[in-house]
C-alpha cells in the first residue's frame, strides 16, 4: 500500500530546505511547487516561500532554461524540437524559451548532429539499405533533430 501521507514542516524550515535544493541544481517553478507539494506546505505559504526564492535569487527560470538548453544539448545530445517540447512541458514562458535556443550555437549543434549521426550510422549493423535508414532516422527525431536536417543527412550518408 503506498504512503500518501504528507510531510508537514515550518515555512522557515521549507525556505531553507528548498534554499539548499535550488541552489544544488537549476530548478523552475514548477519543480519547486511540486516539492513544495511534497512537503505539505499551503498554497499561501507556497507562494511566499517561491516569492523569497526569487527574491533571493536561488530561483530564475531564465537562467534555468539556458542551463537546461545547454545541458540537454552537450550531454544527451538532444536536438532543438526536444529541449522545445521539454521546456513548453515544464512550463517555461516563450520568452524564456526563445533566451534557451540561442544558448545553442548553429556551429555547435550542427556539429553534434553530424557527430552523432555519423556514429549511429556506422554502429547499426543492418544488411538492409532502408531498414537502416529508417533505424537511424527514427534514433534522430527521438533525439529532437529537424526533419529536414535529417532527411538530408540520411541522403547523404546513403551515398557514401
Amino acid at each position: 500500500m503506498k504512503n500518501t501521507s504528507k510531510l508537514f514542516i515550518s515555512t522557515e524550515d521549507a525556505k531553507k530546505k528548498l534554499e539548499y535544493y535550488c541552489s544544488y541544481q537549476e530548478r523552475c517553478h514548477s519543480e519547486v511547487i511540486n516539492k513544495l507539494d511534497n512537503l505539505g506546505i499551503s498554497p499561501h505559504h507556497r507562494d511566499e516561500i517561491v516569492v523569497h526564492l526569487i527574491q533571493e535569487n536561488y530561483l530564475n527560470e531564465e537562467r534555468f532554461a539556458c542551463s537546461f538548453a545547454r545541458g540537454k544539448h552537450r550531454m544527451s545530445f538532444w536536438g532543438k524540437n526536444r529541449i522545445l517540447s521539454e521546456l513548453k512541458f515544464r512550463g517555461i514562458s516563450s520568452y524564456n524559451i526563445k533566451k534557451a535556443m540561442q544558448e545553442l550555437p548553429d556551429e555547435l549543434y550542427l556539429s553534434t548532429f553530424e557527430r552523432i549521426s555519423v556514429s549511429k550510422w556506422e554502429s547499426t549493423t543492418d544488411s538492409n539499405l532502408m531498414s537502416k535508414k529508417k533505424k537511424v532516422m527514427d534514433f534522430l527525431f527521438r533525439k529532437g533533430y529537424e526533419s529536414e536536417l535529417i532527411y538530408q543527412q540520411i541522403q547523404d550518408l546513403s551515398s557514401n
